[in-house]
C-alpha cells in the first residue's frame, strides 16, 4: 500500500528529445537521471528518421520505449525539428496531465518553451551540452549538463550505455573566480541563516533551486556540500540534534565573523 502511494506522488513527466542534436550514447544516463525526478509518462524523440544520421538512435528507441516523431527536413540547413517538438509540447501542456517536462536539447530556440511551461505552474528540467546558451539554462528550473552524466569517450555506436563521467572538478581558484556562483552561494546562505549566521545545507540547496537552474555536478561535484567546502569561503559544522547516528550540516559565510 505504501509503495502504491509513493508511486502516485511521483511527478508525471513528458520527456522530449531533440534527436538531431543529442547523441544516442547519452540515452542510458539520461533516462536514469530523469527517473530521479519522476515517472517518464511520455518519451518522444524528434528528427528526420529517414536520414542515416539517426540510424544509431533506433536501437535506443526500442530499448527505452521512446516514440520516434518524424519530421522531414523540408529545407536544407533549416532544423524543422524545433517547431514539431514545440507544437507537441504545447499540446501535451494543454492536456493538464503532467507535472513537468524534460527538454533534452542544447538549442536556445526552446528558451521560450521552457518559460511557458514554468508560467503554467509546471516544472521544466533541461538537459544539454555545456555549449547550451545561458538563456535556455536560466529558463529551466534545473539544467543538467549531459557531460556531467557520462564519459564522452565511452560513446560507441549507440548500442551500449555510456560509462559514468570522469568528473572534471573545478578547482578552488576556478570556483572562487566565478562571481555569479559565489554570489549565488552567499546569497542563499544569508537568506536561510539564523541570527548567528548558520544555515542548514538542505535549506541552502532548496533556496538555490528556487531561484536558479544550478546543479553542483556541472562543476564536477556530486554534492553541494563538497563544492561549498572546496571554496573555503564558509565555515562548516555538523550537528546531531536527534541524538542518533545522523548529522545535519550547517554552513556560515566566513565574512560573518570578520
Amino acid at each position: 500500500m505504501e509503495f502504491c502511494i509513493a508511486m502516485e506522488e511521483r511527478k508525471k513527466l513528458a520527456v522530449l528529445i531533440d534527436a538531431d542534436n543529442i547523441s544516442p550514447a547519452l540515452c542510458d544516463a539520461l533516462i536514469q537521471e530523469v527517473a530521479k525526478y519522476g515517472v517518464a509518462s511520455v518519451k518522444r524523440a524528434y528528427g528526420d528518421w529517414t536520414t542515416p544520421q539517426l540510424t544509431s538512435w533506433k536501437a535506443m528507441l526500442h530499448e527505452y520505449a521512446i516514440s520516434p516523431m518524424q519530421q522531414f527536413s523540408y529545407t536544407t540547413g533549416k532544423n524543422s525539428t524545433d517547431s514539431s517538438m514545440i507544437i507537441d509540447a504545447m499540446d501535451l501542456l494543454y492536456t493538464e496531465k503532467f507535472d513537468g517536462f524534460c527538454l533534452v536539447t542544447s538549442d536556445s530556440d526552446f528558451t521560450k518553451l521552457a518559460t511557458r511551461i514554468r508560467e503554467s505552474g509546471l516544472v521544466a528540467y533541461g538537459f544539454g551540452e555545456k555549449k547550451t546558451p545561458g538563456s535556455l539554462q536560466a529558463a529551466c528550473d534545473k539544467f543538467v549538463f549531459l557531460e556531467a552524466l557520462v564519459d564522452p569517450s565511452s560513446e560507441s555506436n549507440g548500442k551500449e550505455g555510456a560509462k559514468p563521467a570522469a568528473k572534471e572538478r573545478k578547482s578552488k581558484k576556478q570556483l572562487n573566480q566565478d562571481a555569479k556562483l559565489i554570489s549565488l552561494l552567499r546569497g542563499a546562505v544569508e537568506a536561510t541563516s539564523d541570527d548567528a549566521g548558520w544555515a542548514n545545507i538542505s535549506a541552502v540547496g532548496a533556496h538555490i533551486s528556487n531561484q536558479s537552474s544550478f546543479d553542483s555536478r556541472n562543476y564536477g561535484y556530486r554534492k553541494l556540500s563538497t563544492l561549498i567546502e572546496t571554496t573555503e569561503l564558509f565555515d562548516m559544522q555538523k550537528r546531531n540534534p536527534r541524538g542518533n547516528n545522523t548529522f545535519d550540516l550547517y554552513i556560515r559565510d566566513k565574512r560573518f565573523t570578520e
